[in-house]
């Protein structure tokens, strides 16, 4: 299993929290019929995105890309200790395998100098902060940590009317830090990062393009959760705020890399997690590489 891609002047690891049963398919994808799974099963068992029970196997993720000029981690998954109990799977996790992910990688916390999420939901902020004597604190110290305006307005908003924990656990300690900076849809570091609007699963959710001059790689986020997608995008999942939007959105994502060299790095597909993107007939495959 592959955990380091390099594409152009950039280096790409993949920081491993979770690859495990999620939800069951015909519940996670309102648009997939008991015939559609039928058709899909077999190829989907085959690609490990799918177990034998119909159940969707999710891989939950950061990325780190190293620029010539930074280290930028990507969506910070779950996190320890954080009350979860919607998810068992998730509820006040104590284990170390975030930690040592990152060490065999061969970072540090110290290392990183952006944390960009590509929306605010629960398993994309959970590392954003760590529990110290009983507050919640940053957990990359030198860190700035980017978030969309529309995203970060979005959940304010929500959070204001009912609490919302893993923005008031993951996300305001860091704002509070003065380590956020709430950005527009233009914002760039250097010459190698760019957001990507791609609304739908959350009003705000963006995707984020790296290379010098082109999309030598793209991080889609929640934009996609199963490969299944590919095939037919505008299936969306439950999750999504705006289901049609987001079936319209994916589907403009995949013809604008469609046939091309970039590489597309999703948060929650099965390992490799990582491929390039082609025509399937009406719909689209994510080819690992």
């Amino acid at each position: 299993m592959s955990l380091k891609f390099t594409v152009g002047d950039l280096t790409i690891h993949r920081i491993i929290e979770q690859e495990t049963t999620f939800v069951p398919a015909l519940e996670m994808l309102p648009g997939l019929t008991p015939g559609l799974l039928a058709e899909n099963r077999g190829w989907m068992q085959k690609a490990g995105a799918l177990d034998a029970n119909d159940v969707l196997m999710l891989c939950f993720q950061s990325y780190i890309v190293t620029t010539p000029h930074h280290t930028i981690l990507i969506d910070s998954c779950i996190g320890n200790d954080k009350p979860r109990p919607l998810r068992p799977k998730w509820n006040m996790k104590t284990d170390d395998t975030y930690a040592r992910a990152l060490a065999a990688a061969g970072f540090s916390v110290g290392d990183i100098d952006y944390v960009m999420c590509t929306h605010l939901h629960v398993d994309h902020v959970g590392w954003n902060t760590r529990l110290e004597n009983g507050r919640w604190v940053p957990t990359f110290p030198k860190a700035r940590y980017v978030f969309g305006k529309a995203e970060f307005d979005y959940w304010t908003e929500t959070n204001a009317k009912t609490p919302v924990p893993p923005f008031g656990d993951s996300v305001l300690p860091v704002v509070e830090a003065r380590q956020s900076d709430i950005v527009r849809d233009d914002f760039a570091i250097g010459d190698h990062t760019r957001l990507l609007p791609t609304p739908g699963h959350t009003p705000g959710h963006l995707a984020f393009t790296f290379g010098r001059g082109k999309d030598d790689a793209v991080f889609s986020g929640d934009l996609m959760h199963s490969p299944i997608q590919t095939r037919y995008p505008e299936m969306s999942v439950k999750f999504d705020v705006d289901q049609a939007q987001a079936g319209v959105t994916r589907r403009s994502f995949l013809e604008r890399y469609c046939d091309t060299e970039t590489l597309c790095c999703t948060a929650h597909f099965p390992s490799p997690s990582v491929g390039k993107i082609r025509r399937a007939g009406n719909g689209f495959t994510c080819e690992a590489i």
